[in-house]
């Protein structure tokens, strides 16, 4: 550890003087901030850089996480701006047929008429954050076997979050960067009461839908409000109409002055996960095998659903949630692929590669790193080997009440230890979430859909070799090499029908069964959760083996390219990881190939433009008569002529990233990230400046919506909105 923070001090004063990084590439976190100071004055910046470091000031203290999504607090009143894909979960939980808010739209005119959000919706508001490292890793002997180390790092991280939330109302959570090379704590006021204020309908906020995802140019207007709720005391409570808004420490003024091409932007949240330092083992085997195997497997499972969930039924609706998510990942995956080839990463990744083997063995006080490589890609081989059965049968353990009876077995046997030695998941402070996750079951469960997509995946894996094949559940369903679909489905149709877990007032009061209650029920989801539970554990305690094998050899990979970078003069960051991030650059248009030139911004007429009448592109009538009208209001742009809808940008962002607040110069919100082209998607693996392009919803948009399309001016009056006279 002492070799690496000399690297980076050493580091740090080089970039204060040289300003060597590019503002395309990096998702920094807020400490690396005043290391590339100069780069950030130099992009545009007019916020003093130091000034962003904490977690808890501004004008990073209003930035907050969902658990997934990125948002941001917009008033003293708890209100908090985030994505309309980031909320549809929790509009779709409170959508039928019948009233159908995803088709409609909501919008609260008072405090009284907010819908509770989804079960299990939180809002994160960080308030600690420092880092852990030696009460992690301090004291672990090179000699420790995978299982060990893997043991020794959960039971400091379990040890540090028991401390952490001794005081009610926080989750804490100790995540690895720099692949375990670091460990840091980070303490956040868990709100639990979270309603939905405002959502746009689907054909303002999923405008264009599937065929316009990751495309440019955008017309979307991918934006809603929640509000967050505290107890009557200030402090995090479970949903009450006794509770009151929430008053946060800070909250971020809403800019409609408006932004030109070239102007500063940055933007703060939680990207999900890049794989910026993986090794080439692992570019050929997700490029080579899972993503393809991915691809093909979404599509029978989207026609799966949409066959057995007619549009208008309320099935469909309980489904529209995850058919989006396939959708979406699915057309990222194909931009994956193609990016890929297009870039050559794989070529790339072998130069890179070879280029810091050079840099290692140009040194004989270098040759444990050479060591560690090696035998890191030695264990990645191993466990790609292995990932390929994961893949089926994983997917076989998807249907909903198996998961549920396998969560139910689980947390049965943990109950029977001491809570510090439970499984992460299964402790105390995770009753609550597993509680909800039964709440949740009913909105997103159908059984004749949840019968079908499982017949599907198991007729995928039956064609496994029968070495890769999973004894235990295959005598249970009576399948062999003669796999008969109809034989399967009539025995699944009896599990479903015989089944007491479709209703939730037997989940929940299951949750506090004995093992062996759990055992003697007569329920042929739990019944198999228990025959299948030696297995699992068996490939859990592999998994665990490797984890902590990972853990010790990573680290010293990545202590190696931190070295190797700084010795060019090139400030490392760690992989995206959920935690918060800033990355910043320009409104910046492009072209990401020949003949093709992106604008940086679209207009209301672009809506007009592309409307058909149909989903998804079925403008509301009113918004087609306001364009039509040139009803503009404050929010036209001089420069464009009319009212900008997205904007693209050069930021380097990811999943997770949805939602998050795009800050002026000033740190002033002037529109929410929501995606990326497709030609940027592969910067989860590499980043190509000449494509990378991030789209934005821009403010203006948001406002002009809200006061002309759907009658929420009084949202717009509840925040700080400068730059216009309304």
């Amino acid at each position: 550890m002492t070799k690496i923070k000399i690297s980076l001090l050493t580091l740090a004063t080089g970039l204060l003087v040289s300003g060597a990084i590019a503002a395309k590439e990096g998702m920094f976190t807020p400490e690396q901030l005043p290391l590339i100071k100069q780069d950030l004055v130099a992009t545009g910046l007019k916020l003093d850089p130091d000034t962003l470091t904490s977690l808890t000031e501004f004008p990073m203290g209003a930035i907050v996480s969902l658990g997934g999504c990125s948002a941001s607090f917009v008033s003293e009143r708890g209100l908090v701006v985030t994505n309309h894909h980031c909320a549809r979960g929790s509009v779709q939980y409170n959508s039928t047929a019948e009233n159908n808010y995803l088709e409609d739209g909501f919008v609260a005119t008072k405090f009284s008429d907010e819908l509770p959000a989804a079960p299990g919706t939180r809002v994160y508001v960080t308030v600690d954050f420092k880092d852990v490292t030696e009460q992690v890793l301090g004291g672990l002997s090179d000699e420790l076997s995978g299982r060990e180390r893997y043991d020794a790092i959960e039971r400091a991280q379990k040890r540090l979050i028991a401390e952490c939330e001794s005081e009610p109302g926080y989750r804490c959570q100790v995540p690895a960067f720099y692949q375990g090379l670091e460990y840091k704590l980070i303490k956040q006021l868990e709100i639990r009461d979270v309603r939905i204020a405002y959502s746009p309908a689907d054909s303002v906020g999923k405008y264009g839908g599937d065929i316009d995802n990751w495309m440019w140019p955008r017309h979307t207007g991918d934006f809603a409000f929640y509000r967050a709720y505290v107890g009557q005391d200030g402090k995090p409570a479970d949903y009450s109409t006794d509770n009151v808004p929430f008053e946060p420490n800070h909250v971020l003024t809403v800019s409609a002055a408006g932004l030109q091409d070239g102007d500063f932007v940055m933007v703060a949240g939680y990207p999900g996960r890049t794989s910026r330092y993986k090794r080439l083992v692992n570019v050929e085997y997700n490029f080579g095998w899972q993503y393809p195997q991915w691809i093909s497997t979404i599509e029978e499972w989207i026609a799966t659903i949409e066959e057995t969930a007619p549009e208008g039924s309320d099935a469909r609706v309980k489904y529209e949630s995850l058919l989006a998510g396939l959708n979406n990942y699915m057309k990222n995956l194909k931009g994956q692929i193609d990016g890929a080839k297009r870039v050559g990463l794989v070529d790339r990744r072998a130069a890179r590669e070879a280029a810091l083997l050079a840099w290692v063995e140009s040194d004989p006080s270098r040759a444990g790193y050479k060591t560690a490589i090696e035998q890191l890609d030695q264990l990645n081989e191993q466990m790609t080997a292995d990932m390929q059965q994961a893949f089926f049968y994983n997917n076989i353990s998807r249907p909903a009440l198996l998961v549920v009876a396998k969560r139910l077995y689980r947390l049965a046997i943990e109950k029977q230890k001491l809570d510090a030695d439970r499984e992460p998941g299964y402790q105390e402070r995770d009753l609550p979430r597993i509680e909800q996750q039964m709440q949740r079951v009913d909105r997103r469960y159908d059984p004749s859909v949840d019968k079908a997509t499982w017949l599907m995946f198991l007729e995928q894996y039956v064609q496994l070799p029968d070495e890769q094949r999973v004894i235990v559940l295959d005598r249970f369903l009576g399948i062999d090499k003669s796999f008969d679909p109809e034989q399967v489905a009539s025995l699944l149709d009896t599990m479903y029908q015989q089944s007491q877990l479709a209703s939730e007032s037997t989940r929940l009061a299951l949750m506090n069964a004995s093992v062996e209650e759990l055992e003697a029920l007569e329920d042929p989801f739990m019944q198999l959760a228990v025959a299948t539970f030696k297995y699992d554990m068996q490939r859990e305690a592999v998994e665990k083996e490797r984890e902590g094998q990972l853990a010790h050899l990573q680290a010293q990979y990545m202590e190696a390219i931190i070295a190797w970078q700084a010795s060019q003069g090139q400030l490392a960051y760690p992989d995206a990881n959920s935690t918060l991030r800033v990355t910043y650059g320009t409104v910046f248009g492009g072209s990401p190939k020949d003949g093709l030139i992106y604008e940086p911004f679209t207009r209301l007429e672009g809506i007009a433009e592309k409307d058909t009448g149909e989903a998804p592109f079925n403008s509301p009538q009113s918004q087609l008569d306001l364009i039509a009208q040139k009803q503009y209001g404050p929010y036209k742009d001089d420069t464009l002529g009319t009212v900008p809808v997205n904007f693209l940008s050069d930021l380097d962002v990811t999943g997770g990233n949805s939602g998050s607040a795009t800050l002026n110069a000033n740190g002033e919100l002037v529109g929410l990230l929501f995606d990326g082209t497709l030609e940027s998607v592969n910067s989860d693996w590499d980043v190509d400046p000449r494509t990378t392009r991030s789209i934005h919803v821009d403010s203006r948009y948001m406002l002009w919506i809200m006061e002309y399309v759907d009658g929420a001016g009084h949202l717009i009056d509840e925040m700080h909105v400068v730059g216009i006279e309304r």
